[in-house]
């Protein structure tokens, strides 16, 4: 009894205390009161640096463009490491691994690569630059198909021009090689004829887009013959 009469006294002997512990939890009721109703209609503005500090940032910042080349070099490496490294000693004729090769790189290009591409475009087409058939339909598996096999055959002819070139210069025997076949130089060059037959197909549809432009603004400078 002693205790309870104890226990109850002490709260009438400090009413301050319980005005500063209200006065407290009041605080910090508004105050995730006013977080959780934050908008930017009744925020203060915040100036561009303030946020800046805040932000983490990398050292290292990588341009959009440079990642999507990295995608598409890697795909094309890694083709090259499974099929002409995994399957060249399965399939002896050189030409049906480079059929091979090219269906795979036809397929991974218009199931993977382009996908990818896609998937972290900013805005929905932003990325379709960087491809030769952006379009996603039943004919863009056979028109990658067919794409792959025509850059695979300028990789094919320029590993060949190159190594010609080192034999003549460096007074070599005709049969040897002195530039292989591998992951890292095969996706730089299937990078390389990709974007320059994409930069040919953009070249190209701008020039028929600008003279479409010029007979439709010639045609309708033209009087209407009656």
């Amino acid at each position: 009894m002693s205790r309870n009469r104890k226990q109850q006294k002490g709260p009438e002997k400090h009413p301050e205390r319980l005005d500063t512990a209200a006065a407290y939890y009041d605080l910090k009721t508004s105050a995730v009161e006013d977080l959780v109703t934050a908008d930017e209609s009744n925020s203060p503005p915040v100036s561009p640096e303030e946020i800046r500090k805040y932000t983490s940032r990398s050292r290292l910042k990588v341009a959009d463009w440079v990642k999507l080349l990295l995608v598409k070099w890697w795909f094309a490496a890694a083709v090259c490491f499974f099929f002409i490294w995994g399957l060249g000693t399965y399939v002896p004729h050189l030409l049906d691994l480079l059929v091979i090769t090219g269906v795979a790189l036809g397929f991974v290009t218009d199931l993977l690569t382009n996908n990818v591409l896609r998937f972290v475009a900013p805005r929905k087409g932003a990325n379709d630059r960087w491809m030769m058939y952006p379009r996603k339909g039943f004919l863009s598996l056979p028109l990658n198909v067919l794409h792959a096999g025509v850059v695979l055959f300028l990789v094919y002819t320029a590993y060949n021009a190159l190594n010609g070139l080192l034999i003549s210069l460096g007074g070599l025997e005709s049969t040897s090689v002195p530039i292989g076949v591998e992951p890292i130089l095969f996706g730089l060059l299937y990078l390389a004829f990709d974007l320059l037959l994409i930069a040919l197909k953009h070249a190209a549809q701008n020039m028929f887009r600008d003279a479409e432009n010029k007979v439709r603004g010639t045609g309708s400078g033209r009087p209407a013959q009656r």
